[in-house]
């Protein structure tokens, strides 16, 4: 594969990216907090060329890293999005272990913390099909970096951070899956 097309396949699945969080994430408020990172461009979006969990795991420390050295005011947070490997649910569940394991052996467990997003994220006292795994359904596999002062900082400002996930799961149950799905549909580029 030529530079160029591996430039527009990265470009492809930012712009999907950023589409999933505008149209899904913000727009329904999914996460409170995420708004004022997109709007100021301090989220910070690594395409990860690997197409095995052993390479994903290089990434991930390279990422890890990036965002321990950053200024907060200029990288809040950031985006591993796999593509090409972890297309498997239960593959991506079992990885989070290796994620809990290069937190610790970068000793970063207290200063940042991972939240996941797969295409067919799915809780474990849910259906697959239910509408309520939406909450957590990327376009891409993904990880989502995260300042632990960023969190506590949003659970000392936020009312009742404690009840953002019962209250998302409610407004999707509201929705219907075919209005969630076709709304996910709509981040895609070519759609």
């Amino acid at each position: 594969m030529n530079i160029t097309n591996e430039n527009a396949i990265e470009q492809k699945v930012i712009f999907e990216t950023k589409q999933w969080i505008e149209k899904i994430i913000i727009a329904h408020n999914f996460c409170p907090f995420a708004k004022k990172p997109f709007n100021q461009d301090t989220i910070h979006y690594k395409v990860s060329k690997a197409t095995s969990s052993e390479a994903v795991v290089d990434d991930l420390v390279d990422e890890l890293l990036c965002l321990h050295e950053a200024s907060p005011t200029e990288v809040e947070t950031s985006l591993l999005i796999v593509p090409d490997s972890l297309a498997d649910f239960e593959d991506y569940n079992q990885f989070l272990d290796v994620v809990d394991s290069a937190l610790e052996e970068l000793d970063l467990t207290d200063i940042i913390q991972v939240a996941s997003f797969h295409p067919k994220y799915c809780f474990a006292d849910l259906d697959p099909d239910d509408v309520r795994n939406y909450t957590n359904r990327s376009i891409y596999p993904m990880l989502h970096l995260i300042r632990e002062d960023s969190v506590e900082h949003a659970r000392a400002t936020h009312p009742d951070v404690e009840a953002i996930p019962e209250k998302n799961m409610d407004l999707l149950l509201e929705m219907g899956l075919d209005v969630i799905r076709h709304q996910r549909k709509s981040c895609l580029k070519n759609q």
